[in-house]
């Protein structure tokens, strides 16, 4: 096979452990592998890459193993052109898996071009990925949090769940603070009921009798705090996001700065809310691409903040809207045999960008006089519920793209697309087949026939 890298490097990459195995082509034009053995430390990663750059290695590839291989990238990244690769598109032969093999294994798949490097965004990008990622984990404890409310309302026989809406909303929490404080009469208790809660009084402290105990009274204490320490953490987080949607302050001397502009500037990340792209169109900035999503039914800013720390904001990475569908797993997969398709199962793809996507798609089907809704119900009542979530964020993600890429906000189609669409082609099918028959047919609307 055609050698395309005269010199690289591959890696397998542990917890405490980096194989490394540089191949190169020597005088007598045959393959020469030098084989050494790194530790994960900075001290040794700073090692490795000296020796990769001593022996004029080009290329390094290396498994997306875990966490474990980004310690590596973020060392070596600027340094060399890096290949983070899927395992499974990497399986070494049978009967010869041992680290060193594994790591020349990688090395002569890279020296031949037979790698695909996997999509790692930009450290800007990644860091605001982890940001919206940790939210997402904050956020699904809070709602264990609040089951775990409900829980021990439950065993204290109060049933605070069945007479209000949230039992996290303004009023409960009050009647919940004050059951935790020792409260434990009924009338007391739904006093404290204010605003929305629509409840009538005798309900309330129907449902507000139950079997408290000093133990329950300490369980709800400690998950009222929990929930309080939660909130607090999504709040920073979510401020810290904002903070690096902040637009881009005017330049020092600008007649637009205004008092306190300097001190923002300083809060304001150098992160960018610019990142480059290899187009000849101007970079989106953070916000103006939010401001392109959040157009889409179904996305908000939050959905939108999201999917974007997902899939950056240029679309160079993805040639077309089915890769970047297929990287998702928001698209059929390709299972077929003897010309026999066996199975469309959906892949795993990026599962944070999949939820998103499904969340965006469940909220669009509620619209009204909206295309994806349409869309959803139209195949919900061939083919189920599930299977519609899946095609409408499909569709989503690629209406996303397009926006992305052209820099354009999203036009309604309205919910008599498909209507128009299957009228149109019912006239052309009937006019075909009466033209079959051997009649000349010519079309007039209603209207003008009378």
């Amino acid at each position: 096979m055609e050698i395309l890298y005269t010199t690289c490097a591959g890696l397998d990459v542990h917890k405490k452990t980096v194989k490394a195995c540089v191949v190169s082509i020597g005088p007598d034009g045959q393959p020469h592998k030098e084989f050494r053995t790194y530790f994960t430390t900075t001290e040794e990663l700073l090692k490795l890459s000296d020796w990769l750059r001593e022996q004029g290695c080009t290329h390094v590839a290396f498994e997306a193993t875990g966490v474990y291989w980004k310690p590596v990238f973020n060392l070596l990244e600027g340094c060399f052109e890096l290949l983070v690769v899927n395992a499974q598109h990497i399986k070494a032969v049978p009967g010869r898996k041992t680290d060193v093999k594994d790591a020349e294994w990688i090395a002569d798949l890279l020296q031949h071009g037979l790698l695909k490097a996997s999509f790692i965004p930009s450290a800007p990008q990644r860091e605001l990925r982890d940001l919206t990622r940790y939210r997402v984990r904050l956020t699904e404890e809070k709602a264990r949090e609040v089951n775990r409310v409900q829980k021990t309302l439950e065993d204290m026989n109060v049933k605070l769940g069945d007479v209000v809406s949230d039992i996290m909303g303004k009023a409960s929490r009050m009647i919940l603070q004050a059951m935790a404080d020792g409260e434990t009469n009924p009338a007391q208790l739904a006093d404290l009921a204010v605003g929305r809660v629509r409840a009538p009084k005798a309900h309330l402290e129907a449902a507000l009798t139950g079997s408290v105990t000093a133990h329950h009274q300490f369980l709800l204490r400690e998950h009222l705090t929990q929930i309080h320490h939660l909130e607090q953490a999504i709040e920073r987080v979510t401020a810290e996001i904002t903070r690096r949607f902040t637009p881009p302050l005017p330049p020092l001397g600008s007649p637009d700065r205004e008092p306190g502009d300097e001190a923002r500037e300083d809060r304001t990340s150098a992160f960018a809310l610019q990142q480059a792209a290899p187009s000849p169109h101007l970079a989106l900035s953070w916000a103006e691409a939010v401001a392109l999503l959040v157009s889409i039914p179904g996305i908000g800013e939050r959905a939108a903040i999201g999917i974007l720390a997902e899939i950056g904001l240029t679309m160079h990475q993805f040639p077309t809207a089915g890769h970047l569908a297929s990287w998702a797993g928001v698209c059929p997969g390709n299972h077929e045999s003897a010309g026999k398709r066996l199975s469309g199962k959906t892949r795993k793809g990026n599962p944070w960008l999949r939820c998103l996507l499904v969340q965006a798609a469940h909220s669009a089907s509620h619209q009204k006089h909206c295309y994806l809704a349409e869309q959803y119900r139209r195949i919900k009542a061939r083919r189920g519920a599930k299977r519609a979530a899946i095609a409408v964020a499909h569709s989503i993600l690629v209406i996303s793209y397009h926006l992305l890429r052209d820099q354009t906000t999203y036009q309604e189609k309205g919910e008599t697309f498909f209507e128009e669409r299957d009228r149109q082609g019912a006239e052309k099918r009937l006019v075909r087949q009466l033209s079959r028959l051997g009649y000349h047919v010519e079309l007039q609307p209603v209207a003008l026939a009378g």
